[in-house]
């Protein structure tokens, strides 16, 4: 048996392979580029790599142009974590001496004596990786919307009050159109109390607003001419200008966040596991995306349900020294699979009858908090789906919640 290892840089990567006695076979450094891929197919074949008998790699990297040049076939890629790879680097050596050739000795050496404790890279197919690449960018220009919203909001407060008071009654607030076409036509306070009802209703005509256009002019020109503080004239005009330049990258922001968003909603129906993951309460096009790109399309990734489990951080760990015990919530988990689960968590709720009894019953019953409760359903219902992907099954309330519905009923 022959196992290879590769320190991955950006621009060079060192490849060491070793026997079943540990002993280096043989060492290359390779360019990031086509040439250097060739050569390290040339030297895993040299070595007797074959679609029937494939040599396991392993990198410290899932992605990348050479992870995917090197996933053909039936090859077997372990992703090593680089906190495991260096306290495997500390067995060999107690002076904490390192180059990038000893890191790839290190990493074959990981499989030769450890392949068996590290789980390699799932058999996706094409479709579901692409719907991971886009979920997890939108999940992205989602998160990135809501910080560049949040700068926006913190500026506003410090000069512009009004503005805020306006667009409080609004759903999303700072991200709507609507907000953004009126920062931009009255930058500072003292613009907007000058704007008259003509543009006002001009401005939300703009962004696109259909209904209500009067009355909503009406409103926020009271809003704009009501009594606040202001800054110093200079001082105000130079935030005004900090605050457009916010705007325009909000604005990219929400463009980017709503192409994406469309993105996922026509590829994430073609795939077929679609079908039975939008059968679930609480989980929609957008959320559903974003749990199949995290667990994937390979059924045999995880063993049994207990490890998908322990992958999103839905079931608790137990530590356990002497006559001290006790039980915690995970933190070593994949973050954005579990933060899908507490959406898809707080979902369910009102969505499924039999989920929201056994919300109340973590609650009442067991005095959980509302966060340990949400676990505890999302750690339940990872479950189920778990099962129904395994069977191509449809989420049933009546077979999932049976007792939760007795109780409630």
């Amino acid at each position: 048996m022959i196992y290879c290892g590769i320190d991955w840089a950006e621009k060079t990567h060192d490849v060491a392979l070793v026997d079943d006695s540990g002993q280096l076979l043989a060492k290359r450094h390779i360019t990031d580029d086509s040439g250097g891929y060739k050569i390290l197919l040339d030297l895993l074949v040299e070595y007797g790599d074959s679609e029937e008998n494939p040599i396991p790699v392993a990198i410290e990297t899932s992605r990348g142009l050479l992870v995917a040049v090197l996933r053909t076939g039936k090859r077997q890629i372990f992703a090593i974590n680089p906190m495991a790879a260096a306290r495997y680097r500390d067995r060999h050596s107690v002076s904490r001496k390192k180059s990038d050739p000893g890191d790839a000795l290190v990493l074959a050496n990981i499989l030769r004596t450890d392949m068996h404790a590290h789980r390699p890279l799932p058999n996706d197919s094409g479709l579901g990786r692409a719907i991971a690449v886009l979920a997890r960018a939108q999940q992205d220009s989602l998160w990135n919307r809501q910080q560049l919203s949040n700068q926006l909001r913190s500026l506003l407060r410090e000069y512009y009050p009004a503005a805020l008071v306006a667009f409080e009654p609004w759903r999303n607030g700072l991200c709507r159109p609507e907000a953004r076409e009126l920062l931009k036509a009255a930058a500072t306070p003292t613009r907007a109390a000058r704007l008259t009802r003509t543009q006002l209703e001009a401005a939300l005509k703009r962004a696109g607003r259909k209904r209500g256009i009067t009355a909503e002019a009406e409103r926020l020109r009271d809003v704009f001419r009501g009594d606040y503080a202001h800054q110093p004239p200079l001082v105000e005009d130079a935030l005004g200008k900090q605050m457009l330049a916010l705007v325009v990258q909000l604005e990219a922001a929400c463009t980017a966040t709503d192409d994406l968003a469309e993105a996922v909603e026509e590829a994430f129906p073609q795939h077929p596991d679609a079908e039975v993951i939008l059968s679930f309460p609480g989980l929609g096009v957008q959320l559903g995306a974003r749990v199949l790109a995290e667990i994937g399309d390979d059924k045999s990734r995880f063993a049994d349900a207990r490890g998908l489990k322990a992958y999103a951080g839905a079931s608790p760990i137990t530590r356990a020294s002497g006559k001290k015990s006790s039980i915690t919530r995970r933190w070593v988990k994949n973050d954005r699979l579990n933060h899908a689960g507490y959406l898809w968590a707080f979902a369910s709720i009102t969505a499924s009858p039999g989920a929201k009894a056994h919300y109340r019953r973590r609650r009442d019953n067991h005095g959980d908090w509302h966060a340990a409760a949400q676990r505890n359903l999302f750690n339940r219902m990872l479950g189920q789906l778990y099962y129904c992907l395994q069977h191509h099954t449809v989420f049933d309330e009546q077979t999932a919640f049976p007792t939760e519905l007795g109780a409630a009923a």
